[in-house]
């Protein structure tokens, strides 16, 4: 009964986490007057990738590099397809308020320049110090976003969403932020740790975990993130999240985890799953492009999207 249980806690505190999260970095825009935009394309984002970044240089200290590769190519994937579909299921995201176009043409230069490098047969440290160095022009561009924003705060607006408060003191917004960040990874632990011994217990093969609970459970913080912000009509948080940890994912993780060991691509990457990360990134342009909602009826059709993939890969 033990890992039912666990699996329970850590689901638990998935959600209360995203939710002290989305509070947080809610405020915390609010309190300096950028947008809640650009707070979760950094803080929460990061945060929120904190499991893929120590899965990744876990994998290759133990000389299971793939695993590495594979969980942030899987992330990236279902970050798209099922952490913005399951929540667009529950309540529509108003995402065309926002305007994410700036990030989410980065996030796609990301995903195609990765997987130029990806082409070349080997991720080195060579390889990551490039990653890296994309990942502090992406940063450097969000802090001056951020400068300029200052000048023209969005207090009214933000003071109207669900959770903000304008006179939230600081100790309490770095209070929400650190239980946000802390608890995502120990909960996604707890989570895919347990439901791992309960997936054995049934007979299902470690190839099976590794291909479905690494790579969902990893993206389990973005997702219970993600629910908090569309039930909270918080689309700008939802979306940032998702284009946030998608760059960070590509660019910081597999940029640090090179440094550690480096990491061979194989054929299967290249002739099937990197065309679909590729794929996935460009499904979100109606809806960054175009400014169109993401209501329950395409929340439905990234959700199928992913069970096809899935599907896919396991035959």
């Amino acid at each position: 009964m033990l890992p039912w249980v666990l699996t329970c806690v850590g689901l638990t505190i998935l959600v209360l986490a995203g939710d002290a999260l989305v509070r947080g970095a809610v405020n915390l825009s609010l309190r300096v007057g950028i947008p809640a935009l650009i707070v979760s394309l950094t803080i929460v984002a990061f945060g929120t990738s904190a499991p893929e970044l120590l899965i990744g240089i876990s994998a290759v200290h133990e000389g299971k590099p793939g695993l590495a590769l594979g969980n942030v190519v899987g992330s990236n994937i279902a970050n798209v397809l099922l952490v913005l579909g399951l929540p667009a299921l529950l309540s529509k995201m108003h995402t065309s308020r926002y305007d994410t176009r700036r990030s989410y043409l980065m996030m796609v230069a990301a995903t195609i320049g990765f997987t130029a490098l990806a082409f070349l047969g080997t991720l080195t440290w060579v390889t990551g110090l490039l990653l890296l160095a994309a990942l502090a022009a992406v940063l450097w561009d969000q802090f001056r976003a951020a400068r300029a924003h200052v000048a023209r705060t969005r207090t009214e607006e933000l003071s109207d969403l669900d959770g903000a408060d304008p006179d939230m003191p600081w100790w309490k917004i770095a209070l929400f932020l650190a239980i946000g960040l802390a608890g995502l990874p120990l909960g996604a632990d707890l989570l895919v740790e347990n439901a791992s011994i309960i997936a054995r217990d049934f007979g299902v093969s470690d190839a099976v975990i590794g291909l479905t609970l690494v790579a969902v459970g990893t993206s389990l913080p973005e997702l219970a993130t993600t629910v908090m912000a569309a039930l909270r009509q918080q689309a700008d948080v939802a979306l940032g999240n998702v284009i946030g940890s998608n760059i960070f994912n590509l660019l910081g993780i597999l940029g640090l985890t090179t440094l550690f060991g480096s990491i061979p691509v194989e054929a299967e990457f290249l002739q099937f799953d990197l065309w679909v990360m590729i794929a996935s990134a460009f499904v979100l342009a109606p809806f960054v492009l175009m400014k169109r909602d993401l209501g329950r009826r395409w929340g439905a059709v990234l959700t199928a999207l992913y069970a096809t993939y899935v599907v896919a890969v396991l035959q």
